[in-house]
């Protein structure tokens, strides 16, 4: 794109450029031989009035009298046919001339020349004059053009750069601004479709979640109620039962299956990623602004945990919570990460975001991941946002306790296809 834009700028000025140079060198050199010629022109006149004044006095042409009106190295011929009278006054030339003839009283002309070469000269050094005036208005142009690339290139990119995290899952939103207003209206078009896109990941992973919480709950409520047929005397009816319940528990395994391959279909853009160091620099970008509102942030973390998630969502993520808890919270942040056990048995990683503040009102709890709820003045974006950003990684974020607020992340384990090159520790393998 910059190449394209540099091109067709250059392209424009040398266009231009050639256009308005090659009439004005042409005009240049015109210029200067029609300034060259009445002078000459002028200096025959003045010869010719002085020779006049001669003749009408009755006395004979001297041409010592004019002599001056000769410019250097210039060469004067005056005729006179009726009397056969031809003087010549200078240097005679040859080659190339400038001449001028004017006539005299006396049916005579007068003829003035010089040699062309000092004319042609100056002709080619106003020429090379414009040539430089061409060639620095391309050189000024490249330069404007590189610039302005520049300028358009690296927004474009920048937009680029934005599409692209879109479509891997990244809704974060990105305030930039280029001062250029179509570009401008496309990073709002993107802002807007981040925002619309995390509620539609928010919508179907709260649809999700229901779905497979209902069907897990009518699945139970059937294989219990199987599990009861299978104990009866009826040994038709007992065979019965026991293969409807092994359907049920296919079913139930089939339903686990599809909800793990829908969480890694959303995980895209995630990889093995050493929470230790990953989190450690986050709290450090953090230190600072709570201890501005004379606050600290603790960390804690077990060793050797590896997750499976984008690193710039986990930063946004934890992020929002760390600036969560310095916002509405109070006292000492607390930060850790350790191992544990999701709910749909999967192997997971917690992490925990916890302040001493007065927690999250009964009221609130229920709608603080609602975008656009908020009941501290704030935007209400945030946490909803941390949520969709985490959920496309295949994790979870949970209010897990209201008093003290404690946010709790959960991330899947990275499995040994997923990390190549990486040693792992052995009590730390992945799955």
């Amino acid at each position: 794109m910059r190449r394209r834009i540099l091109l067709a700028i250059l392209l424009a000025v040398t266009v231009t450029a050639c256009a308005l140079g090659i009439p004005l060198g042409l005009s240049a050199t015109a210029v200067v031989e029609s300034l060259t010629r009445e002078e000459l022109g002028a200096r025959a006149r003045q010869i010719a009035a002085t020779l006049d004044d001669q003749v009408a006095n009755g006395g004979e042409l001297d041409l010592n009298s004019v002599q001056l009106g000769v410019p250097p190295g210039g060469h004067l011929l005056v005729e006179l046919p009726d009397s056969g009278v031809r003087h010549e006054f200078g240097t005679e030339l040859r080659g190339e001339t400038v001449s001028e003839e004017v006539p005299i009283v006396q049916h005579g002309t007068v003829r003035l020349s010089i040699d062309a070469g000092p004319m042609r000269t100056t002709q080619t050094q106003v020429t090379l004059l414009v040539v430089l005036v061409v060639i620095a208005a391309i050189g000024g142009g490249a330069a404007v053009a590189t610039v302005t690339a520049r300028r358009l290139a690296r927004p474009l990119r920048h937009v680029a750069d934005r599409a692209a995290r879109l479509g891997a899952g990244d809704f974060r939103l990105d305030r930039t601004r280029y001062q250029v207003t179509e570009l401008d209206s496309v990073a709002e078009a993107l802002d807007a479709s981040a925002t619309a896109l995390a509620q539609l990941v928010q919508r179907e992973r709260e649809l999700v979640g229901d779905v497979s919480h209902q069907l897990r709950s009518r699945l139970t409520s059937l294989q219990l109620r199987i599990e009861e047929l299978t104990a009866v005397p009826d040994k038709e009816v007992a065979g019965e039962a026991q293969a409807a319940l092994e359907q049920a528990e296919r079913l139930a395994d089939v339903l686990d299956e599809l909800m793990a391959a829908a969480r890694e279909a959303r995980a895209t853009g995630a990889e093995p990623v050493d929470l230790g160091s990953e989190l450690m620099g986050i709290a450090e970008e953090w230190r600072a602004p709570l201890r501005a509102d004379g606050r600290s942030l603790k960390v804690k973390l077990q060793d050797n945990l590896f997750a499976k998630v984008s690193p710039a969502r986990l930063r946004e993520v934890i992020g929002v919570l760390l600036d969560n808890a310095l916002r509405h919270g109070s006292g000492t942040v607390m930060l850790t990460a350790r191992e544990g056990v999701a709910a749909s048995g999967g192997d997971t990683v917690v992490i925990e975001v916890t302040d001493m503040g007065a927690g999250v009102p009964d009221e609130l709890a229920e709608h603080i991941f609602e975008r656009g709820f908020s009941g501290g003045g704030s935007t209400g974006l945030g946490l909803a946002l941390a949520r969709a950003l985490i959920d496309s990684d295949g994790g979870r974020l949970e209010l897990s306790a209201k008093r003290p607020a404690t946010f709790t992340v959960f991330l899947p384990v990275p499995r040994a296809g997923d990390v190549q090159g990486v040693r792992w520790p052995a009590e730390r393998s992945p799955r």
